[in-house]
């Protein structure tokens, strides 16, 4: 069992295994949160770690089929995203935390792999949460998940999570100066990207990210959705499918989510090559509107 042994005042938290992600589940669904409107209150400043973790290989074969990745012995870069996420959940579930867990969005997602990681290395885990400010449908808040191997850094993801509602106009991420529409015309699709109920369970299942807009009909509707949608992060590690075999050792990918996959559906994904790497897009295939843009480079 995880052990928590946090002062108030924040600092670091060594827990002794992943965090229980029913526990963190509960929590939210139970109240032990703010009351919604919140958004006013400081971040915790606090650090969860974990030390020698090792990668079940089951486990990786999993997230790897659902994504429809290949198999190898280094680990797909965005990996790291499942491996951190229970500690994600349990730093966003906690009372001192100033925003609702369940029904946020993931608007964001920014990895730096600064060398390929083993399957067979113990990791270090360190996540903490900054940037808490306005955006101009809600409130943003960054999760900075950090992962070390050998004893130095060899892993860093930024995820940008908002809840939607009482927007400012503002936006305090530099993301929102990026263009908000894909090109007029992507020319031909790559290749096509299907999501239905049943992958976005296992994905569920595998990431640990059963936030009831994924993976239930009434929750998906009580925040706003028509149906339930796919997680941001399933549909930013299968689109690099189309890049396997191509992924620099040390990369840098940064992925915009754009408006939600509802389920089913199917997502036509462009490829271009440009001056500093790789240009990915998933777009709706007939209506055209984006529902990823990204960028991968050598970092």
């Amino acid at each position: 069992m995880a052990v928590d042994r946090y002062a108030a005042s924040g600092g670091t938290v060594r827990l002794t295994a992943q965090p229980d992600m029913l526990a963190s589940y509960a929590k939210a669904a139970a109240g032990l949160l703010p009351l919604p409107g919140g958004g006013h209150g400081a971040l915790p400043q606090r650090t969860y770690e974990i030390a020698g973790y090792r990668v079940d290989p089951d486990h990786l074969a999993a997230y790897a089929r659902v994504c429809g990745l290949r198999l190898t012995d280094t680990l797909p870069l965005t990996y790291g995203f499942v491996l951190t996420f229970p500690s994600v959940m349990k730093l966003m579930t906690a009372r001192d935390f100033p925003l609702p867990a369940v029904g946020m969005v993931h608007v964001g997602n920014r990895i730096e792999q600064l060398r390929p990681v083993s399957v067979s290395e113990p990791l270090d885990l360190r996540i903490h949460a900054e940037g808490l400010g306005p955006h101009r449908k809600g409130t943003q808040v960054q999760l900075v998940s950090e992962i070390s191997a050998g004893g130095a850094p060899a892993w860093r993801q930024t995820s940008t999570f908002l809840k939607i509602g009482g927007g400012s106009g503002e936006d305090s991420s530099q993301r929102s100066a990026q263009k908000d529409d894909a090109p007029d015309d992507p020319g031909v699709p790559t290749t096509t990207l299907h999501a239905d109920q049943k992958i976005i369970s296992r994905y569920a299942a595998v990431s640990g990210d059963r936030n009831p807009i994924h993976v239930s009909s009434l929750g998906a509707k009580a925040f706003g959705f028509p149906r339930t949608i796919a997680h941001g992060m399933w549909s930013a590690a299968a689109a690099l499918g189309a890049l396997e075999g191509r992924i620099p050792e040390h990369a840098v990918y940064d992925v915009r989510f754009g408006k939600p996959m509802v389920l089913p559906t199917r997502a036509a994904e462009y490829v271009r090559r440009t001056g500093e790497g790789w240009a990915l897009e998933l777009r709706h295939p007939r209506k055209q509107h984006p529902f990823l843009t990204a960028t991968l480079g050598e970092g």
